[in-house]
């Protein structure tokens, strides 16, 4: 199993336990409530939302910003929901999901 299918095999199971949040302005409540882990962004979203997405977590150093390898489509093929913008709210979830999306990239070390 590659790490994009680890990925989003991951992705669905954090999505069924109710820590995926999907979509910019729930994403930056769960931000600012606190509850997120890390915010995951798409590679084809908008220069704007990018923008918009770290200014959010700048506030929050030790929230980190994810740059996935993929696209909304590809989201909306494993969860169900267009989504360019996510947050995990679960810290395991999230150091895991970000370990594949750098894995799957090639930016793993």
């Amino acid at each position: 199993m590659n790490y994009q299918e680890k990925f989003f095999n991951l992705l669905t199971i954090c999505e069924k336990s109710g820590k995926l949040v999907k979509g910019f302005d729930i994403s930056k409540e769960a931000v600012t409530g606190g509850k997120a882990s890390c915010v995951m962004v798409t590679s084809d979203v908008s220069a704007r939302t990018l923008k918009e997405a770290v200014f959010m977590c700048k506030n929050f150093p030790e929230l980190p910003v994810v740059n996935l390898p993929f696209t909304m489509k590809d989201m909306e093929n494993s969860i169900g929901r267009k989504a360019g913008v996510l947050a995990v709210c679960d810290k395991g979830f999230a150091d895991r999901l970000r370990e594949y999306a750098e894995a799957a990239s090639g930016t793993a070390e």
